[in-house]
């Protein structure tokens, strides 16, 4: 219309295109049309299937805080709140809400099946009759773990915890390693480099089952990575979510919940994962690295006592009912989601 009105007011059509920034023969294509020029529509962007969910997220995201749940954790869960998309899509949206930072490199040893294990505690929670804490041991092969939830950390609570992680593992490693745990050791090089001064209690443990125990150094967690890492998989992957689930809700997790929790998710969701190391499923290497775990010796008798925890035999029937899932009862977790869905 502009370039029509222009010709009517008698300029040129070098005049008309300098004033509109056109070309002379857009100016002469638009002269000789008689109908206004037709512009094509620009297409509407289609909503994300992920909207309905987004406000979820945000509030999931924002209970855990300052904690962090992974996105595929997120993911899980609005899948079963009927959200039909990929892992992709919601791993990109949390991107949003925390920039990503790019992890320290690591320099990792390697050990032969059976070799090694790494023990540690890991703290959830430290209140006067409320603790919460976890013991943790992962094999240096595999990368198959035993978590088992605990109220304190004392030599007994050790113990029991290495009896039902050789039970559970199927075997015992050769080396334990371990930080500078009192319940563990008490006075590092104390008959010289590398000799330390054991826990007698640790020690005549130790010697049952058939382990030797070494220290990493001291002020370097990262000496002993494998469980390090670990560590954190279990507080952002299991621990975070499933606290966050149980906040919102009123109810405060305990140690019953969180052991059978934890045994479920080991087998559902931690061993059957692609290692980011490795490249391999935890699980199945287990099978591979169970062939060169020295045997289970008899029970230690001090841990022989009503009090005692789970046993070992016991330990196995709750992993293998496991493996039928209409066997297995609806946990409080399930019950939890189906309430918040």
């Amino acid at each position: 219309m502009q370039i029509k009105i222009l010709h009517k007011q008698g300029k040129s059509l070098r005049a008309i295109a300098c004033e509109v920034g056109c070309s002379v023969n857009t100016v002469r294509k638009y002269l000789t049309e008689q109908d206004a020029p037709t512009f094509r529509r620009v297409a509407t962007p289609r909503e994300s299937i992920l909207r309905p969910f987004e406000a979820y997220l945000r509030e999931r995201i924002a209970a855990a805080a300052p904690q962090w749940i992974p996105a595929t954790v997120l993911w899980r869960e609005i899948q079963s709140m009927g959200f039909a998309g990929g892992e992709r899509i919601v791993r990109k949206f949390v991107a949003t809400l925390r920039p990503a930072q790019a992890p320290d490199p690591l320099v990792r040893f390697e050990t032969a099946a059976g070799d090694q294990m790494q023990a540690d505690w890991v703290e959830f929670r430290r209140r006067k009759g409320a603790n919460l804490f976890a013991f943790v041991a992962t094999l240096g092969y595999s990368r198959a773990t035993y978590v088992e939830f605990v109220s304190d950390m004392r030599l007994d609570t050790l113990l029991t915890c290495h009896a039902n992680c050789f039970n559970w593992f199927g075997g015992v490693p050769r080396r334990g390693l371990y930080d500078n745990m009192k319940t563990v050791v008490i006075e590092r090089d104390a008959y010289g480099p590398k000799q330390h001064r054991f826990q007698p209690g640790f020690l005549d443990f130790a010697r049952h089952y058939g382990f030797q125990p070494e220290l990493c150094q001291p002020y370097r967690a990262k000496t002993k990575g494998k469980v390090e890492r670990m560590n954190g998989y279990l507080r952002r992957s299991f621990y975070v979510p499933l606290a966050a689930q149980f906040k919102a809700a009123g109810v405060e997790l305990d140690v019953t919940t969180a052991n059978t929790e934890v045994w479920r998710w080991l087998r559902e969701v931690a061993h059957v994962r692609v290692h980011g190391t490795t490249k391999l499923k935890p699980g199945e290497q287990l099978l591979v690295e169970q062939k060169a775990l020295q045997s289970l010796p008899a029970p230690y008798p001090a841990l022989l006592s009503a009090t005692t925890r789970a046993s070992g035999q016991e330990l196995r029937e709750r992993f293998h009912d496991w493996l039928s899932p209409l066997q297995h009862p609806l946990s409080v977790y399930d019950q939890l989601i189906r309430v918040a869905a």
